[in-house]
């Protein structure tokens, strides 16, 4: 069919180039839309098929001389040729985008094009234009208004969703594939290089971030079976000395000091000493990740991708039903210092725009009350007793602060530390408990959703 009949007019030049396509605005000649039509280039694909040939040798050759790497670099040469290959099927791609699209459709600050099917083929691909500026332009961007690293957050939180919920996710969010529109939306391109993250995966991955922080390295050490980084029959306890020795270093900075390619490459160190093995969809996420982070330096060398992906994590473990996550929540919770890592938890989740009270009690109400839940029962009646003792000791102590010297002399009666007869450092933790969870309530109470009634059941 000649292009005229499709088309009123098309850029003599391609507007964008990249190693398998090119990309030109036209416009639509029955409805005058203004669209981008990727063209793949010619011979693309026989000449992909050298490159991976001499790679894979290469592969061959390091997978059978060189001891210190253990990951089967074959199998990540021919997952990366996979994935190419699919990028080379421009009517998959646009399946791609109509997926992604329709899990986005709810979120008012993304924005995917729509595909036009009637224009595309396996070797052209037609989509709806979208007027922008790429992330890596901060002058073009802050002239319109607008921020790039509340674009490169959007960037970061939404790449954690597709990782972590859908397991459905981006696998190369490049700048040219990342554009600020006018409104302020964060565009989505290219969607040639998906990729999946399985269902048990996800889930280990926010529990070993859990684990990480609360410094459980012998859980974390276990996780890698989950990740499929690990045969089941490793023993990984000569693993766990090495990540206590790398961790236990880098966790002395605060979550906000935390850099995310830091931590990469130290687990890397440890992971090349054991039988490793890196999924091929764990490579892409570190890419994705990396690549975001990249871009959020380059707008500001002091941002750190681990604290704004914090509170996501925060929030998926408060509110994710699955066993998996309530298991780590509950070990989070009931280890030493337990009020207050509810607290940060509390105070982290809060800041994700989908955090809802009723969606982090649900989950635990039901575990509490349910048929499994014995285990949790006997800690949280012991924990109740405690907290019950520490808010009547609480406002006894309040009472007698608060008391004229007189009375307090007569309440004293002798006793060390007045009416409570109990040593200041025990006083100071008795009163810090109660704060603690008149502070945990406040969060609660004051957050979407929350009903006091949920609690009842609790209370009978």
């Amino acid at each position: 069919m000649p292009i005229e009949s499709l088309f009123s007019s098309i850029s003599p030049s391609p507007i964008a180039a990249a190693s398998l396509g090119q990309v030109y605005k036209a416009q639509l000649k029955y409805s005058g839309q203004t669209v981008a039509v990727k063209v793949q280039r010619p011979g693309i694909e026989e000449a992909i098929g050298l490159d991976f040939y001499l790679i894979r040798g290469l592969g061959f050759f390091i997978n059978k001389y060189v001891d210190i790497i253990t990951t089967d670099v074959i199998a990540l040469i021919d997952e990366f040729a996979r994935r190419v290959y699919q990028e080379l099927n421009y009517v998959q791609e646009g399946q791609n985008a109509r997926k992604f699209k329709k899990l986005y459709a709810d979120k008012e600050d993304i924005l995917v094009p729509d595909i036009y099917w009637n224009y595309t083929s396996g070797k052209v691909l037609t989509m709806e234009w979208v007027n922008g500026v790429k992330l890596n332009q901060q002058a073009a961007i802050e002239s319109q208004g607008l921020k790039v690293l509340d674009l490169v957050t959007t960037g970061i939180q939404c790449s954690l969703r597709q990782l972590l919920e859908y397991g459905y996710f981006h696998a190369d969010p490049h700048p040219g594939n990342l554009l600020a529109t006018p409104e302020g939306k964060l565009a989505f391109l290219d969607f040639g290089m998906m990729s999946e993250t399985p269902e048990d995966a996800r889930s280990a991955i926010i529990g070993h971030v859990v684990h990480m922080v609360n410094r459980d390295y012998e859980a974390m050490a276990r996780d890698y079976y989950a990740l499929d980084f690990l045969s089941t029959d490793v023993d990984v306890s000569p693993i766990v000395p090495a990540l206590r020795d790398f961790f236990d270093d880098a966790l002395n900075y605060t979550v906000s000091e935390l850099n995310f390619k830091t931590l990469v490459d130290g687990l890397g160190n440890v992971l090349y000493q054991y039988p490793f093995n890196v999924p091929a969809y764990y490579a892409l996420i570190l890419r994705s990740l990396t690549v975001l982070e990249g871009l959020a330096l380059y707008a500001d060398p002091n941002f750190k991708v681990l604290a704004a992906s914090y509170p996501y994590f925060a929030k998926r473990l408060l509110t994710d039903p699955s066993p998996y996550l309530r298991d780590a929540l509950i070990e989070l919770l009931f280890k030493d210092g337990r009020w207050n890592r509810l607290e940060d938890l509390l105070i982290e989740g809060r800041k994700d725009r989908d955090f809802s009270a009723k969606d982090a009690l649900q989950p635990v109400l039901k575990l509490l009350l349910g048929p499994d839940g014995e285990e949790l029962r006997n800690l949280t009646i012991k924990e109740a007793v405690r907290v019950t003792e520490a808010i009547v000791l609480g406002s006894v102590a309040d009472t007698y602060n608060s008391a004229p010297s007189f009375i307090q002399t007569l309440m004293i009666n002798g006793n060390g530390n007045g009416a409570l007869a109990i040593s200041t450092a025990d006083l100071e933790a008795t009163m810090e408990l109660r704060n603690q969870v008149f502070r945990i309530w406040g969060l609660l109470s004051s957050s979407e959703n929350f009903d006091p009634a949920l609690l009842q059941p609790i209370l009978q």
